[in-house]
């Protein structure tokens, strides 16, 4: 009968094993805990945000429409700096992508340049290369397109690197093997494979860019960002509020021409 009775009390987990979950779950509320106590916290404003939130959009409708071409001009602008610095970027990525796939670079000095390039351009946030680009070029759109262009380089050649790194590599070894030069087989045999993820890649990037780049204003790199920081200034709350529908069509408009290109391109 106890030899049953041992049987039928089957436990997922031994002792020791349930004791590392339950420790490592109180280190984890223990590190909550400390987190939130190590921030200095306003509680008062943190209960009164509801009401402050209710009074913001009480303000802010309606929409106020009179600022509405320069509003449109500067989505224009906004469309154009991400579209141009998505352009340069991608082609900017390419060789770094290259050096950094293992199957293609030339040496692992390369290997680790490209590398460094990469983790170096995505550690760095957008609005920081703003900042640091308006310092440089002044504020306006150059500085907005540098910088959303650094900061495109690391994610494409990243995810083109890997892309790489993934292809079938009997065609390069056939291409190789009846003696095409090392630019025919790119041409041939890395261009063919990488083409959809490439496509795909850059159309990703364009709509991120298109959301970056709406924001870059509120540190003087041009864009509709400007319109919407100086009505924030000024306490203009019904055309923030018109500002903000704006950027949401603009948003939605990215989304739409994006999955477009997807379906007929890739």
């Amino acid at each position: 009968m106890s030899t049953q009775n041992t049987m039928d009390s089957w436990a997922r987990f031994t002792p020791m094993q349930r004791f590392k979950r339950y420790a490592a779950f109180l280190s984890v509320t223990l590190i909550v805990v400390w987190a939130f106590g190590s921030i200095d916290v306003i509680w008062e404003w943190v209960w009164d945000a509801p009401i402050q939130l209710i009074d913001l959009f009480d303000r802010m409708i309606p929409p106020d429409p009179t600022n509405l071409p320069s509003i449109l001009e500067a989505i224009w602008q906004t469309i154009n700096t991400a579209t141009i610095a998505t352009f340069l970027a991608v082609f900017l990525s390419l060789p770094v992508a290259y050096i950094s796939a293992q199957n293609t670079t030339p040496n692992r000095f390369f290997l680790w340049l490209g590398r460094f390039i990469v983790v170096s351009s995505r550690s760095v946030n957008t609005i920081i290369w703003a900042l640091l680009f308006v310092a440089i070029f002044g504020p306006g759109i150059v500085a907005g397109i540098i910088a959303i262009m650094f900061r495109s380089i690391g994610f494409l050649g990243k995810l083109l690197g890997e892309a790489i790194e993934e292809i079938d590599p009997a065609p390069i070894e056939a291409l190789q093997a009846c003696g095409a030069s090392p630019f025919k087989v790119v041409l041939y045999g890395v261009v063919p494979q990488v083409a959809p993820a490439f496509f795909a890649i850059s159309i990703l990037r364009w709509d991120i860019n298109l959301r970056e780049s709406t924001v870059l204003g509120l540190v003087g790199a041009g864009g509709i960002g400007v319109i919407l920081q100086g009505a924030i200034d000024t306490f203009q709350w019904q055309e923030v509020s018109m500002v903000l529908l704006t950027i949401l069509a603009l948003v939605i408009f990215g989304e739409v021409v994006s999955s477009t290109l997807r379906k007929k391109l890739i």
